[in-house]
């Protein structure tokens, strides 16, 4: 990785800059494929398949015997590490249940919200370079809590391993679709894809594009999304290995992820390089890795305070404090997507089995954005019941704001009941 030592504020919007992604070019590729999706429905989705992923289908819909086949084509151990990780993400998306709680805001005037799960949601899952079974569960899981009437799963891939995770979570609408395509067919739906009201799920630059586009003509998707990333903020109480191995588990991903390693201790960051080429040799997916270290740099600080600044506007998808105190520092941590902390904590955790979700804001959306929840799955209604008497002590406010803004319609509809 590049070291800069010592920047100043000034320095800091080029060294956080994430690697360029133009989407206009990318959307323009895009938006014929949706158009043809619309237009032609199941038809589309079976040429692109051809097109794209070089795979001739007579349905959409995953076979069923696949489907429960999956089960035995999986080892003992990988199903109860399924089991361990569907377990800690129940667990914790569970605890996130809203109970409704009646407020009265004043006499005879109650007022409450209650959480309805979004009746149809798809899940998309890619099956490029790696089978991402634990997103089934992360986005299956919630789904699941909340209610969802309609959980529609598009995939490429038939991993067993993705089916498998999808039986657990009650998904039983899967379908054999990839890419772009794949995204117009749960926004407008087809003969055999059902339409759903919110996308969520990962992939690559025109899954992101698809999303975006379809979510301007009204459906809802999970958040903006980017190339993976990770920042680890490191001193000399870190264990470079364990830091270097939490760098080349983001790079991994793609040669457009970025990690980001900051530092007060300059022989920690050259422990750190030192244990990322050993390791880096060492990995099936170097390739990808060391292309994403090209992206990445490790910046040498002066002290804690510029370390956190920094950070903080970095606003990464993933934050790692491999520090001294560092629950004491994540509480001034204000943008970050997920927070890991201490030297035994790896970003891997969360993106199997801890029990937080891995579906996060990047690109530095994390600004704006928390990551996929069971809030995510849910909308919030608000409720209110007024009383005779209620009525008639609030009514007077009503009336006043309303005759202020000269709306006497609605100032009328209180005189009403008043009288």
């Amino acid at each position: 990785m590049k070291i800069v030592k010592f920047p100043q504020q000034s320095d800091y919007a080029s060294i956080l800059t994430r690697p360029v992604q133009d989407m206009s070019v990318i959307e323009q590729r895009v938006m014929p494929i949706l158009e043809k999706v619309k237009q032609e429905g199941d038809k589309a989705l079976i040429d692109f398949a051809l097109q794209f992923d070089k795979v001739e289908l007579t349905q959409l819909a995953m076979d069923a015997s696949v489907v429960a086949n999956a089960t035995h084509l999986l080892s003992a151990e990988l199903k109860a590490a399924i089991h361990q990780a569907y377990h800690n993400i129940k667990k914790f998306h569970d605890a996130q249940r809203h109970t409704p709680k009646k407020i009265e805001t004043s006499p005879g005037v109650v007022c409450w919200r209650k959480s309805v799960g979004i009746e149809k949601v798809g899940v998309y899952i890619p099956g490029g370079t790696a089978p991402l079974f634990s997103t089934v569960l992360m986005l299956g899981v919630p789904a699941q809590i909340a209610g969802c009437k309609e959980v529609v799963l598009c995939t490429p891939s038939d991993h067993p391993a993705i089916l498998y995770a999808a039986q657990l979570c009650g998904i039983t609408k899967i379908f054999r679709v990839g890419g772009a395509q794949a995204i117009a067919a749960m926004a407008y739906g087809t003969a055999s894809i059902p339409q759903v009201y919110k996308i969520f799920g990962p992939g690559n630059q025109y899954v992101t594009a698809a999303k975006m586009l379809v979510n301007k003509e009204g459906v809802a998707i999970d958040m903006p999304a980017g190339p993976s990333e990770v920042a680890v903020w490191a001193d000399d109480t870190a264990v470079p290995a364990f830091v270097a191995a939490d760098l080349l588990s983001q790079a991994e991903h793609g040669v457009d992820s970025q990690v980001l390693l900051v530092s007060t201790s300059e022989k920690l960051i050259e422990d750190v390089n030192l244990a990322l080429a050993e390791q880096l040799e060492a990995l099936p997916r170097a390739e990808f890795a060391a292309k994403a270290l090209e992206n990445s740099q490790a910046v040498l600080v002066e002290n804690e305070e510029i370390a956190l600044d920094m950070l903080n506007q970095y606003a990464a998808e993933h934050l790692i404090l491999s520090i001294d105190n560092a629950e004491a520092w994540s509480e001034r941590v204000y943008n970050a997507g997920s927070i890991f902390l201490g030297n035994y904590t790896p970003e891997s955790a969360g993106d199997y089995a801890s029990g937080t979700n891995h579906t996060l804001p990047t690109n530095g959306f994390a600004r704006a954005y928390s990551g996929v929840s069971l809030d995510s799955f849910v909308k919030k209604i608000t409720v209110q019941h007024i009383s005779q008497e209620g009525i008639r002590h609030l009514g007077p406010t009503i009336v006043a704001m309303a005759e202020a803004e000269s709306l006497e319609a609605h100032a009328n509809a209180v005189r009403l009941r008043v009288k």
